[in-house]
């Protein structure tokens, strides 16, 4: 492996780990931000730049972007009063490590049967554009109106909770 590799990698872990570990939660969607920009740089070293130019149009232009304005929308940016860990956060812990456990059990037994040298898809950027803007258009406009619907939907809650607290 690159050293590229290790680099994106350590970005893509500092900002995963960063977001669950600060505490104001603007900080933690900026880190959440960099870990999805880590992630996109990672695809783009796989030689996958869809999915990469995808990563960063969904997640870093529209889902962090919201999550950064339903935060500032709302009084979520305020430290709570009490302690931040929950009580039960051992039970948490170890439910968290099981999975863990066993994803990580899957992956290893599902090596086997992957084989080791794949034809690489003769499939384009412009091919997937053409099929996104000619055959999926309707999937895609209705995945836009949703989108389009839950934002309007946050910023109308966003207001209503900010006229009953004055």
């Amino acid at each position: 492996m690159s050293p590229v590799f290790y680099i994106l990698a350590a970005i893509t872990l500092a900002g995963g780990l960063a977001a669950v570990v600060l505490k104001r939660l603007v900080h933690c969607a900026l880190a959440v931000t960099a870990a999805f920009a880590g992630l996109a740089l990672l695809y783009l070293q796989l030689d996958a730049q869809f999915v990469a130019f995808a990563q960063i149009l969904v997640y870093i232009g529209a889902v962090a972007i919201l999550i950064v304005f339903a935060i500032l929308l709302t009084r979520g940016s305020d430290l709570p009063k009490e302690g931040v860990f929950s009580r039960t956060w051992f039970v948490g812990l170890v439910i968290a490590a099981a999975v863990f456990a066993v994803l990580a059990w899957t992956v290893v037994q599902s090596l086997r049967g992957v084989p080791q040298q794949t034809a690489v898809p003769a499939v384009a950027v412009r091919d997937i554009g053409n099929m996104l803007v000619g055959r999926y258009v309707l999937p895609l406009e209705i995945v836009a109106l949703l989108l389009t619907a839950a934002t309007i939907g946050a910023v109308i809650a966003a207001m209503h909770q900010k006229e009953g607290r004055q």
